[in-house]
């Protein structure tokens, strides 16, 4: 079957009205600040999500170089974007809330609630962490959480992503996705109640149950330092009828549009999902001819977990190291896929800080 591994989430994709403002708000409040790529062409590749016509969109992928997953801010250039119709409560199906790290969670409290109304009170996860919930521009959720791995030391309280609180109507279904099929081996918490740390939310003083979920295995790969596996929660709503996130709208609209993971041998990876049940539900080299975007080229694929929320890995090829001295780094050439980059090359991204006109 070949060989395959999961390095750790790349990024969470954000949907949005505008890639400019999403940005300069995540710049500004989670210092998501380097670019890794960004380009305005035709998603061509998407089509069973797009409504079967290729669409146009801008989109950057971002990344805080204290450690954590990227975001890719993602927008329609000339569809006009469908917000949803609806206000998401917690455990409606899809990622309602994206998990971002603090290396200090009370005081990330304190400095965020100074420039920024929404922002709910600072209060304790199940397990016992301090947390909050805010806002973003366009009430997009996203949870604050403890984590103390600093990669390169900027003297920021926020890092980049952690995971996602994935609504479910069925957990035990969903673990064959995101246990057996992702490798989150390990249980945290799973616990049923009503839950303090969800109460800012849409919906959050309901009962739910909850299944915290962590890889027992250290990641590894080229991005390993940066890309944490991170956690993934399950979500599952007893005292509403959970409503699917992006039901009537396409791939791309304002929300969290899919989890994504780097991967390492992706068709050995194909074979591991299909055995599950999970093909590819999107390839975008299916005859092995890569994809490029913007400064970066790979290969990216797609499956859907048991209600539909979308699940993304990509095989990079091709990344800009230095943009503005077009210094890119080919992942292909290394002989020892498993093997970090060297901290050098993570501290040399300073060089793609991102600088927004006021």
């Amino acid at each position: 079957m070949g060989d395959y591994f999961i390095t750790g989430i790349q990024q969470v994709g954000v949907g949005t009205t505008s890639v400019e403002k999403s940005w300069k708000w995540y710049k500004e409040m989670f210092g998501i600040d380097i670019r890794v790529l960004e380009d305005d062409t035709v998603a061509e590749r998407m089509l069973p999500y797009t409504g079967g016509q290729a669409q146009k969109r801008h989109a950057a992928i971002s990344i805080n170089l204290q450690g954590g997953g990227g975001f890719e801010i993602w927008q329609y250039s000339d569809r006009k974007p469908k917000p949803v119709d609806f206000q998401i409560a917690a455990g409606d199906l899809g990622i309602f809330a994206a998990k971002v790290k603090s290396r200090d969670v009370k005081a990330a409290h304190a400095e965020i609630s100074a420039k920024w109304n929404n922002v709910g009170p600072l209060c304790t996860a199940p397990d016992g962490t301090p947390t909050f919930i805010i806002a973003d521009i366009e009430g997009n959720y996203f949870q604050v959480v403890q984590d103390s791995f600093v990669l390169v030391e900027e003297h920021k309280l926020f890092g980049g992503m952690l995971g996602g609180m994935i609504g479910v109507t069925d957990i035990e279904k969903s673990l064959v996705v995101y246990r057996d099929l992702l490798g989150y081996d390990t249980v945290v918490f799973d616990k049923t109640g009503t839950f303090e740390d969800l109460s800012y939310m849409n919906g959050g003083n309901e009962k739910f149950r909850r299944v915290l979920l962590k890889c027992s295995k250290p990641n590894e790969g080229p991005f390993s330092p940066i890309f944490p596996m991170g956690y993934i929660e399950l979500v599952q709503a007893f005292d509403h009828q959970p409503r699917k996130i992006f039901e009537g709208r396409y791939w791309g609209d304002p929300g969290f549009i899919q989890v994504c993971y780097d991967v390492t041998g992706m068709d050995a990876f194909h074979e591991h999902c299909k055995k599950l049940g999970y093909p590819f539900t999107v390839d975008s080299c299916p005859d092995g001819i890569q994809f490029d975007m913007g400064d970066g080229s790979g290969r990216f694929t797609y499956i859907e977990d048991p209600d539909g929320t979308l699940i993304e890995f990509v095989e990079t090829r091709r990344f800009a190291l230095v943009r503005p001295l077009g210094i890119y780094e080919n992942l292909y050439k290394r002989k020892n896929k498993r093997k970090p980059l060297p901290m050098l090359l993570f501290k040399a991204m300073r060089f793609n800080r991102v600088k927004f006109k006021d």
